[in-house]
């Protein structure tokens, strides 16, 4: 047979079989001679060059060591050591015999001939002889050395001998009958040499089939003893994943590409390869078919499912769809355990069924269905139980057909549904933490879809996550921090209105929780919640009774030895209650929660605002709020800046434009624009001022919110008790003013308000009291008709006021005198009377009030209760010579107010003097539009006076010495001129009444006066004191 042999050159497969019936016989052969020598002749005259021959020969050799085991192996180290190879093989040898490349092919056959004796060699033979001496000739026939430096081959045919060699080799350790007890010390070696072929091979194409028969070797290599090391498995998969996963995708090749091989040839070595994949990483998984030997392989593939290039996703995820179908196949569930990886798994493949690649889709779908019949399993059930829910995810995948989005994201929906009615609960939060992972994904499709499944499941299942919320509230805050494509934001900002939806209070609680100013991201998880009206509605609701939860501030001292004045520093939860309202109410979408919550809203805004003026930031936001304007304002309201808000954070200013907005979202623009205009809003946040800020809003309120104000009023009037002053003050001043229009009579408020206002007048707060009495005397204005009807309690109201006590600043009683002026003209007349005397003995002093609001306030006052004097006109004409030689000095007050009022109540007070000529005077030279000379007016006053009453004389001159100390310099010019023009017109007998000595002396005294005017009119009435002397 062996003469035969060069008969079939030409005829490999012939060839082939005879060289395999040699090997037959040669195994039969009793004689060990005549094998070892038939072997040797065998191997000098084979033609290496042919791999039909190679193969051949290596078959015959691994035939012939059935039954020769010994003398296969003993001839194979002979013919290396004879002089035939070492010819062959010598690098620097002088016979060149032999070619460089068929030195190769020679070896390529001899490491073949190793693999195929392992493989027909009895394996209780084979076994110990596999390290010590058959890879031994391998690695040695491989690894050439040059100067003792190992030089890598390049052959590709000695590389894939060697591989198959190493296939077969592992073959026949784990077919041999004792494989569980045989450690290959070697593996990992063999499996690193694999790696290294494979790391070799370009990264732009396919070839060879190195990379396909080196994991197939890998394949049968992990499946022996010892377990690779994690880093060696670590190492192996990577390299695999990436030699094949990241390959270029195969292009619509012509019959025939550059290089002259078959297009057709390339696909079905990438098949191949792709399924050598396959199957080694399933060989890894069998070491491990556990919930975590399922997670280690996806923590490989996860990068690869998620890759920006189509082409490997889709061979990563069909890889993918391969091991879960692997893993359920193996799966053979004892006891029943957790599949604790399950969400995470989940996660990563269900996004994917909305991939921009249909066939990603498809295979996604398949992972999940596979996925949730492991689990099914891992719940007890049999492995051949058919779920309808699951069954129903293939029905599903005609959906993924179509690349329309509409219809994509409808079937992630229901893929979704399904999901979420089989995940176990502790499987639930794990799962969607994944998702949310997935908005981040480079396919936006896939990105969009993630978002889709989160909110699904949320709607399903997220009744049972309570106390999982702050967790997801901070997730997507984090999210929306790094995706900028809106889409997905307003799916983010959807998830927070979901879970708001089933956990209100603790979503409400998580925001507020969030730092503060609010930045853009956290703002936006605001508007969600107006999304819907009546979450919206309970969620403003929870907000007013966090503003109301704690105390609006708190004070303290900065430097308490140094007695420094305590400084308000804001609290924070009502700040941040205050700063989520006016994010809420800033979306369209709160509208009709607004309207159906105006008057709370209005109420507690406006309270919250009273408290706030004055009121510091605490010491941690200052730094926050300086940084913040310092460097610019981060974003607004909406947009990709992730910055903090621009609004200011201020407590007063934050109050203020909460305010403003609930009114413009309320359907009250006009009155949000009228107090603009009036500049109430400023006036708000003064200290000072902020009373007369409201009093404009409530005008506004009452001109253009009318219907809103019954439920207003009702809201507020029970913080006229209020513990905080603030607070008393600005309802106090709301109410007031509000009485100043008629509305509140329409609108039948008028009792209630004015009955409020009047219990006020005891009130501990000064302001309290004097606005109080401002808004009764405003019913003289908004509600005319009704004061005759309130008259005795409104009087009675007055004199109270102006007989208060507790009044340092006599603001409350300006208020009264200012009020009752008003209240004066729409008063019965009864109900003066009584009182008349009293009112005007009480405001004489306020006359010569330093304060010029009180000088004018009491004179107008005193002009007034002259209409009512008729009655009882001998009783006020005494009051009226009291008071008039202060009205006729004040014609001089530095105040033009005053002087003003004065000209007014002497023109009230002449047709009551008895005197027609002074009474025309008044009338005539004290009207508003007409300037007044001075002296000569008093000259003719004090003509008209000696001439009606010289029996006053004493008691003028009296009156006027008590203005030579005043402080206005007119004035004490005019009290001694006055003097002068009273001497100058008496009858010489009723001079005795004048006690000379002392108008002489007082007069003496004034003529040192610093002011030369003063001095010139005391000097004029000395002169004109020689009349009487």
């Amino acid at each position: 047979m062996c003469r035969q042999l060069n008969s079939y050159n030409g005829f490999p497969p012939e060839k082939n079989f005879l060289y395999k019936c040699i090997g037959t016989t040669l195994g039969a052969c009793a004689s060990k001679d005549l094998v070892q020598k038939q072997l040797q002749e065998l191997l000098e005259t084979a033609r290496y060059h042919e791999e039909a021959e190679r193969e051949g020969l290596a078959s015959c050799f691994g035939i012939c060591a059935v039954n020769h085991l010994e003398e296969t192996l003993a001839k194979l180290e002979d013919f290396v050591r004879s002089d035939v190879f070492k010819k062959s093989v010598g690098l620097f040898s002088i016979f060149k015999d032999r070619s460089d490349t068929e030195v190769e092919k020679i070896k390529s056959t001899l490491i073949l001939c190793y693999g195929y004796v392992a493989v027909y060699a009895p394996k209780e033979l084979v076994l110990s002889r596999i390290e010590a001496d058959i890879l031994k000739n391998i690695f040695q026939y491989f690894n050439t050395k040059v100067l003792g430096i190992k030089v890598e081959t390049k052959d590709l045919t000695l590389k894939l001998c060697l591989i198959r060699s190493v296939c077969m080799i592992s073959q026949a350790i784990y077919n041999g009958g004792k494989r569980g007890d045989f450690i290959f010390s070697r593996k990992a070696e063999l499996v690193a040499q694999m790696v290294e072929f494979i790391k070799a091979e370009p990264p732009e194409a396919m070839r060879t089939p190195v990379r396909q028969r080196a994991m197939i070797a890998c394949t049968y290599l992990v499946l022996l003893e010892p377990h690779l090391s994690d880093p060696d498995r670590t190492e192996l998969i990577d390299t695999c994943l990436a030699g094949v996963l990241a390959l270029p995708p195969l292009e619509p090749a012509k019959e025939k590409d550059e290089n002259g091989s078959d297009a057709s040839h390339k696909e079905v070595l990438y098949g191949d390869t792709v399924g050598a994949l396959k199957d080694l990483l399933k060989s890894l998984l069998r070491r491990n078919l556990t919930p975590h030997g399922l997670q280690d392989m996806f923590a490989h593939l996860g990068p690869w499912i998620k890759s920006n290039k189509e082409h490997e996703r889709q061979r990563a995820v069909e890889v993918s769809a391969a091991l879960l179908e692997f893993y359920l196949g193996k799966l053979n569930v004892s006891t029943v355990v957790p599949f604790y990886n399950l969400g995470v798994l989940i996660a990563l493949f269900s996004p994917r069924c909305s991939d921009s690649l249909a066939g990603v889709r498809r295979d996604a779908v398949d992972c999940v269905y596979c996925l949730l019949y492991i689990q099914l399993c891992y719940e007890g059930f049999a492995r051949d139980h058919r779920d309808e829910m699951v069954e129903g995810l293939k029905a599903l995948k005609k959906g993924l057909e179509e690349p329309d989005f509409t219809v994509l994201f409808r079937t992630c929906t229901n893929i979704a549904t399904v999901i979420g009615k089989r995940v176990p609960p502790d499987q639930l939060m794990s799962l969607l933490l994944a998702l949310f992972e997935g908005l981040a994904d480079p396919d936006k499709n896939c990105s969009r879809a993630a978002t889709v499944m989160i909110n699904s499941l949320l709607k399903e299942r997220g009744a049972v996550l309570q106390e999982k919320v702050p967790d997801l509230v901070s997730v997507v805050r984090s999210k929306l921090e790094e995706v900028d494509e809106e889409p997905i934001r307003k799916a983010a900002q959807q998830t927070v209105y979901i879970l708001a939806s089933q956990h209100k209070s603790a979503v409400v609680s998580s925001l507020l929780a969030s730092p503060l100013p609010f930045d853009s991201h956290t703002c936006a998880m605001w508007r969600s919640l107006a999304a819907e009206p009546t979450l919206a509605s309970r969620v403003l609701e929870q907000l007013l009774e966090k503003v109301d939860s704690d105390v609006p501030y708190k004070e303290t001292k900065s430097f308490p030895l140094l007695g420094s004045a305590a400084e308000r520093v804001a609290t924070p939860l009502p700040l941040a209650a205050t700063c989520a309202l006016y994010e809420i109410m800033s979306a369209p979408e709160s509208g009709p929660a607004v309207l159906g919550l105006y008057p709370p809203l209005f109420v507690t805004l406006l309270l919250r605002l009273s408290c706030t003026v004055g009121v510091q930031l605490p010491k941690n936001l200052q730094s926050r709020e300086r940084r913040r304007s310092g460097g610019g304002s981060g974003s607004g309201s909406g947009g990709g800046n992730h910055g903090p808000a621009a609004r200011n954070l201020h407590p007063c200013s934050c109050a203020v434009e909460t305010l403003k907005v609930m009114l413009v979202r309320g359907g009250s623009e006009e009155v949000a624009r009228a107090v603009g205009s009036a500049g109430g809003w400023e006036l708000m946040a003064s200290a000072e001022r902020h009373h007369d800020g409201i009093a404009v809003l409530a005008g506004a309120m009452a001109r253009h919110a009318g219907p809103r104000l019954p439920l207003i009023v009702k809201n507020l009037i029970p913080t006229l008790n209020s513990v905080f002053d603030s607070q008393r003050i600005t309802a106090a001043a709301f109410l007031a003013e509000l009485l100043n229009s008629n509305v509140v009579n329409d609108l039948i408020l008028l009792e209630t308000v004015m009955d409020n206002m009047t219990g006020r007048q005891k009130d501990a707060c000064t302001l309290v009291r004097m606005l109080a009495l401002r808004g009764l005397g405003n019913i003289a204005s908004g509600s005319p008709e009704k004061v005759r009807k309130h008259g005795a309690k409104l009087l009675a109201s007055m004199v109270n006021g102006m007989d208060d006590k507790d009044d340092p600043h006599n603001l409350v009683a300006l208020e009264a005198m200012s009020s009752l002026s008003k209240l004066l003209d729409h008063l019965e007349e009864r109900d003066i009377q009584s009182m008349l005397l009293h009112i005007a003995i009480r405001i004489r002093p306020f006359f010569d009030s330093e304060q010029p609001d009180l000088r004018r306030s009491s004179i107008v006052l005193f002009g007034n209760l002259t209409k009512f004097s008729q009655g009882n006109c001998e009783v006020f004409f005494e009051q009226i010579l009291n008071g008039l030689v202060t009205l006729l000095l004040h014609l001089q007050d530095p105040k033009p107010e005053v002087v003003k009022a004065c000209k007014f109540a002497l023109r009230m007070c002449g047709p009551n003097m008895g005197c027609d000529g002074l009474c025309d005077m008044f009338l005539n030279h004290l009207r508003e539009d007409r300037s007044l000379h001075y002296g000569e007016f008093m000259n003719n006053v004090c003509k008209h006076l000696m001439q009606s009453y010289p029996e006053m004389l004493n008691r003028l001159i009296s009156t006027n010495l008590f203005y030579f100390k005043s402080n206005w310099v007119d004035i004490r010019a005019a009290a001694p001129m006055f003097i002068g023009f009273l001497v100058l017109h008496v009858d010489e007998d009723q001079c005795q009444q004048v006690d000379l000595d002392q108008l002489i002396s007082a007069l003496n005294l004034l003529l040192k006066d610093p002011v030369p005017s003063v001095r010139v009119k005391v000097a004029e009435t000395l002169g004109r004191l020689v009349r009487i002397l």
